[in-house]
Order: C-alpha cells, then structure tokens, then sequence
C-alpha cells in the first residue's frame, strides 16, 4: 500500500468558499455569522470536485490512501476571533468526513483545529476530539504561527501548548506542523512562510526539553523538513555547543519528514540525510505546485517518481511508502488491520462453503 500522509482538500466546492466571505463580510459589521448559513453542498458536488483532481491524480501516480485535511492556505487562523474560528474550523472538518465517508477506501481524515491569535490552544481541543472520536479522524494539523506571519505567538515548546499536547497524547494523534497563508507582504505563503515554519519548529524542538514531558508526541514536519535536511551539519553542530543530546536520541525520535520535495536532488539529500524510519512518504498534492516541470515533462509535485528512482530495497521502501506511516498514526494502523481482518475472515468463510 502507498500511503500519501500529506494532502489537502485544495479543491473543495465553491459554497464552502462562499460561507468564508460570508464570514469576512459580516465581521466588517461585527456579525458573527453562524454555521447554519453553510449553502447546501451535495455529494454530487464533493464528488465532482475530486474525480478531476486527487482522484484522478491517485489513479494516474498509483498512490492508495490519502491522509486528507481542509486546505491549508485557507485556514487563515489571523481572520476575525475565536468565533469565527470555531465555525470556519468545524464547516471545513465535516466536509473533510464527508468526503472520507464517499471514498473510505481512499482518504482518512486530519483534523484542522480551531485556532486564533492569543486564544489559548488548549480552546482547540474540543474540536480535536470531536474529530477523533464521532468522526474517525487520525491526527490534526497544527499552526505554530495563527497570526499569518506576524509570529506573534510563543514557541511550540512552550507550556502555554501543553494542555492541547495532553489531548493529542490521551487520543494518540500525531500533528503535522503546518501553517497557513502570510498577511505578511515579507514572507511569500507557500515558498517563504511554509518553509520558515518548518525549520523553526524543528530548531524550536531541538532546544527544548519538551519530549522528555511528553515521551509519546508525534509531530511531522511537512515539505521535506524546510531547510532542515540541507543544514544537518549546522543543527548537529548548534545541538553539539548547546551541549543537546544527539539529534537521533532525541529529536528524531519523535519528530519526522515528509517528501514533499519537488525534485530529485532534493530527494535524494533527503534520504542521505535523514534516517529511513523518519520519513514518511507525502506530496501534497493538489497542493502549493501544480505545473509540469519543463526539465522531465512531468509534474512537479509527483513526489512518488523521485522516490521510485532512488532504488531503495524494499525494507526502505515499505517504510516511506506504508510503515512509517501506520507507526506514526497509530489509529490509521488500527484501522488498516481490522479492514485486513474483516478481509481475511471473509475470504476464508468464503472458502470454506466451496
């Protein structure tokens, strides 16, 4: 099985997009407008907006199931307060469990939290084990920077986030570090923005003591890690004068990559660089890159040809494709065992009444 952990729903209908503005309209008259005004979205219309696109695209690229979370660019945690937050967060959920419950076989659900600027994130954790427990969902995606690029809140490792990390351990759900779009004309969304966050967590991990509070938290650093795998000298180096433990005694384990990298040298340092068993296979697509790279007439964000080139054995290449994944999300790796119970008990009733 090819388990891409990192998609978006990026191509969601127009009505959900419709509600925001509805939302942004009604804040300039400090109007809180409530979920109810969601316009009707049919299954017709969900499905319409991913038989041309993610699913297309997984038939084409021969990847099987999709860890599937609300855009990211969109959750724009900076817009309006806690409210409307709230809303905006459980419209784009149900609609993520809406598409898992038409295409089981083809998504499972991460959970956008609820965020705001100087809103406590122990405030998200409602909406995290709503998603978990009456949805289905296996993790979430969690903003270091609700501000858009103001990065106004403290580092990850502060306890200001521990209560929420206290819900993540008790339900056993990893996060992937991810932020959303930049009000901040200095920082570029998906070429600047993301990839600071990413390597700021990372650095923010790497001089914390936060894995010994909590030994079992799982954070995934999306888009290859940032700038991480490049300067693995320079955070070895910092980790070594700041007398830290090695990085594979500590950080790494609880903290791992994806391979949204977007072309093949940049998969490969990956690889020379960062232990097998950290890395999980992702391309975020229909996501930040959506072109043909005019070098291989092939699209950019086809992560899984980079990592097919790479020759790996296939101990390695189960573990990027499949194991990883299921390790890190505990509940996807339940969930798979007991579709394969289901199946092998079928099968063999089957055989049995021949």
């Amino acid at each position: 099985m090819i388990i891409d952990c990192h998609g978006h729903y990026t191509t969601a209908p127009a009505a959900l997009q419709a509600f925001r503005e509805q939302q942004i309209a009604g804040l300039k008259s400090s109007i809180d407008i409530p979920l109810s005004a969601l316009p009707t979205i049919g299954d017709d219309h969900i499905r319409d907006s991913l038989e041309n696109a993610q699913l297309k695209l997984q038939r084409a690229r021969g990847t099987d199931l999709t860890i599937f979370s609300p855009r990211a660019s969109a959750m724009a945690h900076h817009i309006g307060n806690e409210t409307t937050s709230r809303r905006w967060t459980q419209a784009c959920n149900d609609l993520i469990h809406r598409v898992v419950s038409l295409y089981p076989d083809n998504f499972i659900g991460v959970c956008q939290l609820p965020q705001s600027p100087g809103v406590a994130p122990v405030n998200s954790a409602a909406e995290l084990e709503r998603c978990v427990k009456e949805l289905g969902f296996i993790g979430c995606n969690l903003n270091p920077d609700p501000s858009g690029g103001h990065w106004t809140s403290v580092p990850l490792t502060d306890r200001h986030w521990y209560p929420l990390y206290e819900k993540m351990a008790e339900l056993d759900v990893p996060a992937m570090v991810h932020v959303s779009s930049s009000c901040n004309p200095s920082f570029h969304a998906t070429g600047a923005h993301y990839i600071n966050a990413d390597t700021t967590a990372f650095m923010q991990f790497l001089t914390s003591d936060l894995f010994a509070d909590f030994p079992t938290l799982r954070f995934i650093i999306p888009h290859g890690g940032g700038a991480v795998p490049y300067h693995w000298g320079r955070y070895r180096g910092l980790a070594q004068d700041m007398k830290r433990p090695l990085l594979e005694e500590y950080v790494l384990k609880n903290v791992f990559f994806d391979t949204c990298v977007y072309h093949l040298p940049g998969i490969e340092l990956l690889l020379k660089v960062i232990p097998v068993d950290n890395i999980l296979f992702g391309s975020e697509m229909v996501g930040a890159v959506r072109g043909i790279d005019p070098q291989t007439g092939q699209y950019f964000d086809d992560t899984k040809r980079y990592v097919d080139a790479l020759g790996l054995s296939d101990a390695d290449r189960y573990k990027i494709f499949e194991g990883n994944a299921r390790r890190v999300f505990p509940r996807l790796d339940a969930r798979l065992a007991r579709e394969r119970a289901i199946t092998t008990h079928t099968a063999s009733r089957a055989q049995g009444a021949m």
